[in-house]
């Protein structure tokens, strides 16, 4: 298993989850993925690496903060509560379909980086960068070195 850092971007409704709410709880587990490549991407993650805390569904949507993951991906535990609006009834303990990560708080950024200004640099971002491409709903995809550099850059911009 690499021991590289990676780095990834994770999607939230602020009115769900937001990135005060991690600043005020510090780390939380990261559920309801229900998307199996978002949860593919979950599974590959290894504490440290770096997150970027993205606001989705809202009037700006954007990068708000950074966070950190902090624990080994592990059974979603909603999944087996009938109650939760994230429950899978062919979901079992002994055969779990979901995975999350804690994350933990690093930092919210001075300001928030748009969508609308990242899609100014989908050509530095490469094609291959989920978030600019046309019917991409992923909420936890990969993000390369380069772009976590590219992106955080904007924050002073």
């Amino acid at each position: 298993m690499s021991t590289r850092k990676r780095y990834w971007l994770m999607k939230s409704e602020p009115t769900d989850f937001s990135i005060d709410d991690l600043a005020r709880v510090g780390t939380e587990p990261w559920t309801g993925v229900r998307n199996y490549q978002a949860r593919n991407f979950m599974r590959q993650m290894q504490v440290g690496d770096g997150v970027l805390f993205y606001h989705s569904n809202t009037q700006v949507p954007g990068i708000y903060g950074i966070a950190e993951v902090a624990s080994t991906p592990y059974p979603d535990p909603t999944q087996f509560q009938k109650k939760s609006k994230y429950f899978d009834p062919k979901a079992t303990r002994e055969q779990p379909r979901w995975d999350l990560v804690d994350v933990r708080f690093v930092r919210k950024l001075a300001r928030p980086v748009p969508l609308e200004e990242i899609r100014a640099h989908a050509d530095a971002l490469g094609e291959e960068f989920a978030l600019v491409r046309k019917g991409s709903r992923l909420s936890v995809m990969p993000v390369t070195a380069a772009q976590w550099k590219l992106l955080l850059g904007l924050e002073k911009a």
